[in-house]
């Protein structure tokens, strides 16, 4: 038995298919599943149910595969420890970030990230709060950015910034000439949202809801470019978070006002395990994002 025999059993439950489980593992599938019944043979059980086209994992073979998560997450600590050995910015670094934050953030630090730490390999993953959640607790991310959100409290977390959220109308709107407005105006009005497993949606719906607004039943928009060109095309408003809004007040038909009143915002962290050995390294990460968004933020 060896570590990379744990990776093929990990890797078969998350995908329940052969030939899925060896591509994630850049194996061919014979290999996979010969390293798979090579297993059972060394520990003399059954871990999967032969009888049945699908892949269904014996009681040992799931009590096996929640023991070989530990044990893959206590080598992933291993290999954190023994990099802290090198240049404590140098080497591969796996960051997960929301939908709602990475096409608006990244553009503006990676930047400022490869310049003060040039010998840092940034791999940068994409995926709704729930899905990075559980790849930071199997140790597949280091770190992840997103929304401060209930599901993240157990996380170790840095705060990075507070970002308002800015109402979005059409060209047209009432509202349109306006340089900001009180959220008590929204009461009574309906707002375009986010779909389900957005944590911004939660968060915008809140605001929303305190206000005596409502959400626009009819559509749930998959992306904030999806949202914003149903604002322009006259459908509806919305809240968007500032670092996807342009800095002009008017753009490609949409109109862009400050919310006050109370102003609605989130905030975005780093979140990482707790008693990673890297914890220095994210506290300079977080530093480094921290000066250059304040830029864009306070502009």
């Amino acid at each position: 038995m060896n570590i990379r025999d744990l990776e093929y059993l990990v890797a078969l439950s998350e995908h329940r298919h052969f030939r899925k489980a060896a591509e994630a593992c850049f194996v061919s599938q014979p290999t996979l599943s010969g390293q798979i019944r090579k297993l059972e043979t060394e520990l003399g059980v059954s871990l999967l149910e032969r009888t049945s086209r699908k892949v269904l994992f014996t009681d040992v073979g799931l009590s096996l595969v929640t023991q070989a998560r530990k044990v893959l997450h206590e080598v992933k600590v291993l290999a954190e420890m023994a990099s802290q050995q090198g240049e404590s910015m140098a080497g591969p670094l796996h960051v997960g970030f929301i939908p709602t934050v990475g096409p608006y953030l990244l553009p503006l630090i990676i930047p400022a990230l490869k310049a003060a730490f040039p010998q840092l390999e940034l791999y940068l993953h994409e995926a709704q709060t729930q899905v990075l959640v559980q790849q930071l607790e199997e140790g597949k991310l280091d770190c992840i950015i997103l929304a401060a959100v209930k599901e993240s409290e157990h996380f170790k977390e840095l705060s990075l910034y507070h970002e308002p959220m800015v109402l979005a109308v059409p060209e047209g709107h009432p509202w349109a000439d306006k340089s900001e407005l009180s959220m008590q105006e929204l009461n009574g009005h309906t707002l375009l949202m986010l779909g389900d497993g957005h944590c911004l949606r939660d968060q915008a719906m809140g605001f929303c809801f305190a206000a005596g607004a409502k959400e626009d039943g009819s559509f749930k928009a998959t992306s904030l470019e999806t949202l914003r060109n149903m604002v322009a095309a006259g459908s509806g408003m919305t809240l968007l978070p500032k670092l996807a809004t342009p800095h002009a007040a008017k753009r490609d038909g949409v109109c862009y006002l400050k919310a006050c009143d109370p102003e609605p915002s989130r905030l975005i962290t780093l979140a990482y395990r707790p008693g990673s050995p890297l914890k220095g390294r994210y506290e300079q990460l977080a530093e480094q994002i921290r000066r250059t968004i304040s830029l864009h933020l306070d502009s």
